[in-house]
């Protein structure tokens, strides 16, 4: 009988206790013979993989003689090891070879995202040279600058125009980019507070299929993270055509035995390619620290600092351009631009609690203020002070996230079975919101809307990922409350009002592992952005949470060790929505829209030394509630791609040609105006010798002419009796060259 019932409860935790075999050891690097955290390892033969906690310990069960198990990361040669009598149920020490990033180093595993991993090789072969350049190297993601570089970038992926961040979530170390309620727009994502030197990975998703992931997360994420140690100090200096000049810095300040800490600081001066000299300065700092005991915990606490301030030339009409009123780099209000700040403090912290546990915190505390003055319609509204705008804000954020995470076998371990239950929150305090009408940066005309913003987010969720066989099952659901707090401070009384909302947002996702060079998946999820908290207490908290579904279907195939090839067939549906326009102070309905979508993508290790990469992405997007004809998403492209060659240590050198495309779109709901795509093409090349480093970077080699960002506006000139619509655009940069000098020590 107690037999019986024990049977019961082990039957009911979903555990046996049948005898299997299994490996465990430690892996090390042959560089400073320190435990390697997160090195993935692989059984070639049953599928089942895991990777090594902070002390570098791993355990991966059901093996058999004759396994070959593989040891592979980013950076070191691939371990193979095959199991006989002499390691079977045994213990092992692993050695890796430091190696150049290469893609026999990645292997497909049953991992949701594992799209990720082979996008890292573009990231170490041909390292960002901006931060906001980053989110280039996400496959079918385009950016654009249109306010003289202090200003976040223009995203756009998967048939949305994302604007400045309204429908993908970035984060930094667990810390938020997006800006809820901002000044400008909604979502609002500089990222230019990060120091591209100091990016040491990025892990991204498309769609709404991550229980971890919540607001903003509907056309995918992008998660950034930072170095936590750097092997030798590096100084380096930048100078270039329009009065370019970056300095940059990255200093080890403690490096002891279980811990180490480095200071990176970074400064950018230019006056642009514009005729009218943007100003443009942008100072950086981060310091971190890192604590690793190497066998239950790591811990990490970074600060950083940034601040810029600039002048543009706005967005012109084209019709000035062909007047010859000015030329394609002028300007119809050059006393545009603006100043920004962002101090940041976050930490993140790991505890494994035994060798299939471990609880995993982060927390952040940011000060950020913004003020930008822009000019979009000219003299449409004021012939006689013409249309400036001022928008500022002044916001604290603090927020923080803990994730338990277990993982066990069922069944002779045959199975496989993790899960995560995580909770946190958000909170936004952001003082004297507002939009108004200046005159020449200096004079105040008129308030348009002035206030308070609160704004919590808490959220819990919870997912499973288990394997069974070739096939692995991952649902999940998330729960996020919101409560938006808005007060007018243009009443004349006191006027505050308060709404909040519960969503719940359920995923499933199925992987099919063929083999160890074919994964199979199916995406479904809900994911949603929240709206900005003045159309919340605007609509009384109707439609503010907009959902949207999304589904891929698609493949990862690795034909060898060199090639890698993706494919997926997406679609997106987007509930109704009130979007708030920051540069207008109304609200605007923008209803259901539908995209569907195509995703291809391929890389090609040629060489040692020689690495091709290519994407090509293509999307139908439209309005779901308009008529034909008139149910164009403006600025949505349906086609993009990007791409290009990388030269590795070819004897002392090291280089590289990219290039990126974007078709034709159109700029307006019927089609009557069309955004002019393009064809970039950029070229880096550097000289290795010794700890010294002599570089090239020529921004658009082609000398292309091209817009960088569209839209069709409304607008007056000063000698105009009546307004026009038509395209307003931000030129692209011409032939831009630098030189770049740099040292290790």
């Amino acid at each position: 009988m107690k037999k019986y019932i024990l049977s019961i409860v082990v039957c009911v935790l979903g555990m046996s206790y049948t005898y299997a075999h299994e490996l465990n050891g430690t892996v090390f690097s042959e560089e400073n013979e320190k435990p390697i955290q997160g090195v993935g390892v692989y059984n070639k033969s049953t599928g089942a993989y895991t990777y090594t906690n902070v002390s570098g310990y791993f355990e991966i069960d059901d093996i058999s003689l004759g396994d070959v198990i593989s040891f592979y990361q980013l950076g070191y040669k691939n371990y193979e090891l095959t199991i006989d009598e002499s390691n079977l149920d045994g213990t092992v020490k692993v050695i890796m070879e430091i190696s150049s990033a290469s893609l026999d180093q990645v292997l497909i595993v049953s991992k949701v995202n594992v799209l990720s991993n082979f996008v890292n090789v573009d990231l170490k072969t041909n390292p960002v040279k901006s931060s906001q350049e980053i989110l280039r190297k996400i496959p079918g993601l385009i950016i654009g600058q249109h306010a003289g570089g202090g200003k976040a970038e223009q995203i756009f992926l998967r048939g949305f125009d994302i604007d400045h961040g309204t429908d993908i979530a970035i984060d930094v170390d667990g810390m938020p980019v997006n800006m809820v309620s901002h000044a400008h727009g909604q979502g609002y994502a500089d990222m230019h507070f990060i120091i591209p030197e100091t990016i040491d990975n990025l892990d991204f998703g498309k769609g709404s299929y991550y229980a971890d992931k919540g607001n903003f997360n509907t056309a995918g994420y992008v998660d950034i993270r930072t170095k936590n140690t750097i092997d030798k100090n590096l100084i380096s200096v930048e100078a270039g055509q329009f009065n370019t000049v970056r300095a940059l810095s990255m200093l080890k300040i403690w490096d002891g035995e279980n811990s180490n800490a480095y200071v990176a600081s970074e400064m950018n001066l230019t006056d642009g390619v514009f005729e009218s000299p943007q100003n443009f300065n942008r100072l950086n700092i981060m310091a971190k620290y890192n604590y690793n005991n190497y066998d239950d915990q790591e811990f990490n606490l970074s600060l950083s600092h940034f601040q810029s301030k600039w002048d543009a030339s706005g967005q012109i009409p084209q019709r000035a351009v062909d007047q010859g009123l000015i030329s394609r780099f002028g300007a119809i209000d050059d006393t545009e631009g603006g100043n920004t700040s962002r101090t940041n403090i976050w930490m993140n912290h790991i505890k494994h609690l035994d060798e299939h546990s471990s609880i995993t915190s982060s927390a952040y505390v940011t000060q950020y203020d913004f003020e930008l003055f822009s000019n979009f319609t000219f003299f449409l509204e004021d012939p006689v002070n013409a249309d400036q705008i001022r928008q500022f804000e002044d916001r604290t954020i603090i927020g923080g996230k803990s994730i338990y995470e277990k993982s066990f076998h069922l069944d002779d371990h045959d199975q496989q079975l993790k899960y995560r239950v995580g909770i946190g929150f958000r909170y936004d305090d952001v003082n004297d919101v507002q939009l108004s009408r200046t005159k020449n940066r200096q004079e105040l005309l008129e308030r348009l809307a002035f206030g308070n913003v609160d704004e919590l987010n808490a959220f819990s969720f919870a997912d499973l990922n288990y394997k069974i066989d070739k096939w692995t099952i991952n649902p999940g659901l998330r729960l996020d409350y919101f409560t938006f707090d808005y007060q007018d401070l243009l009443s004349e009384t006191y006027d505050s009002k308060s709404e909040n909302k519960t969503l719940l947002s359920p995923k499933l996702n199925f992987i099919y592992s063929a083999s160890p060079n074919t994964q199979l998946f199916l995406k479904t999820g809900l994911g949603y952005h929240s709206n900005d908290t003045r159309v919340v207490t605007a609509q009384s908290g109707e439609q503010i949470l907009p959902t949207a579904f999304s589904t891929d279907i698609g493949t990862v195939l690795k034909p060898n060790d060199k090639l890698v090839i993706n494919a997926a067939l997406w679609s997106l549906f987007l509930q109704q929505e009130f979007v708030y326009v920051g540069d207008a102070a109304i609200v605007e309905p923008s209803g259901k829209t539908a995209r569907y979508g195509v995703d291809l993508g391929l890389r090609y290790q040629i060489a040692d030394w020689l690495y091709f990469n290519t994407d090509i992405n293509y999307t139908y997007a439209r309005s779901t509630e308009e008529p034909d004809g008139q149910d164009f998403i403006p600025l949505a492209p349906d086609l993009t791609s990007a791409g290009g060659f990388t030269v590795n240590n070819l004897g002392n050198f090291s280089g590289g040609i990219s290039y990126r495309y974007i078709k034709d779109r159109p700029a307006n709901e019927d089609n009557s105006i069309v955004a002019e795509g393009y064809f970039v093409t950029d070229f880096n090349l550097n000289y290795n010798h010794k700890n010294w480093t002599f570089g090239l970077i020529v921004e658009n080699l082609l000398d292309t002419e091209w817009n960088e960002t569209q839209f069709a506006t409304e607008s007056r000139l000063f000698n105009e009796a009546n307004p026009v619509e038509e395209i307003h655009f931000t030129p692209g940069a011409p032939f831009f060259l630098r030189g770049k000098v740099s040292v290790r020590f």
